[in-house]
C-alpha cells in the first residue's frame, strides 16, 4: 500500500493551545490575518466572499461621520499584498461568484498578490499567519465560517489556535506538499482534476521560498 506524509499520527506530547468557537473565529483568526507581516497561508474546501468590520473613517471625513461598516476581506488582503505579505489560498471548490467578482476589483491580487491553487481533495481547514500562529478547525474561508456575521446567522464552528513550533512546521510542510504538487503523482483522481499542481511551478523553488518565509517570520 502506498503511503503519504499526509497519512500520519503524530507522537503524543503536551501542546499549548486555545479552543475557539463561534465569533471567536473572527476575533482570533481574521484579526491575526489582517495584522500579518510576512505571510498568510489558507487551506479551505470552500471559498466565498467574506466581509470584515471596517471601523476606519473614510479619507477626509471625521470618524464620527457616516462610513462603510463592512468591507470585503479582499480589500484588506490587497493592503497586505502591497506591503509584501505572501498570500496563499489552497482550495477545493471553484470560489463563489461574489468572491470572484470582488477579486476582479483588485488587480494586484489578480496579478499574483493572492496566489490561488485548486486541489479537489483539499478538505482541511487551516490558517497559518507569519509562521507563528496556526488555526485548525471546521471553518471554511467563507463569511458564515470566519466572517463578521451576527449571532444567529454564522455557522457553528469549532477549532484550535496554537503557536506550537513543531506543529506549525508539520502543518506547513503538509500544506507545502499539496501546494507544490507533491501528492499529484500518486493521486487516483488525477483524471478529473481541473489542473494538477505538479505541472505549475517546480516544487524546489516553492520550498525554498517557503523556508525563507518561515525563517523570516521567526527571526
Amino acid at each position: 500500500m502506498t503511503t503519504s506524509p499526509l497519512d500520519f499520527v503524530a507522537p503524543r506530547r503536551a501542546v499549548a493551545l486555545e479552543a475557539i468557537g463561534g465569533r471567536a473565529h473572527y476575533e482570533r483568526v481574521i484579526t491575526a490575518v489582517l495584522a500579518a507581516k510576512v505571510s498568510v497561508w489558507i487551506a479551505s474546501a470552500n471559498v466565498k466572499e467574506l466581509m470584515v468590520e471596517d471601523g476606519r473613517a473614510a479619507p477626509g471625513r471625521r470618524r464620527t461621520l457616516k462610513r462603510r461598516p463592512y468591507v470585503s476581506v479582499l480589500a484588506r488582503l490587497d493592503e497586505l499584498a502591497a506591503h509584501g505579505v505572501e498570500l496563499r489560498l489552497l482550495h477545493a471548490e471553484l470560489p463563489s461568484r461574489p468572491f470572484r467578482s470582488a477579486l476582479a476589483n483588485h488587480p494586484r491580487l489578480v496579478a499574483g498578490g493572492l496566489a490561488l491553487r485548486r486541489c479537489p481533495r483539499v478538505h482541511m481547514k487551516a490558517v497559518i499567519v507569519d509562521g507563528e500562529l496556526l488555526y485548525l478547525g471546521s471553518a471554511n474561508w467563507t463569511g458564515a465560517g470566519l466572517g463578521a456575521k451576527g449571532s444567529g446567522r454564522r455557522n457553528f464552528e469549532l477549532g484550535i489556535i496554537t503557536d506550537d513550533a513543531p506543529m506549525l512546521d508539520h502543518v506547513q510542510a503538509l500544506f507545502e506538499r499539496v501546494w507544490s504538487g507533491g501528492e499529484c503523482g500518486t493521486c487516483r483522481v488525477r483524471d478529473i482534476c481541473p489542473g494538477p499542481l505538479d505541472g505549475l511551478v517546480p516544487a524546489a523553488r516553492l520550498a525554498k521560498k517557503s523556508k525563507k518565509s518561515r525563517r523570516s517570520a521567526r527571526a
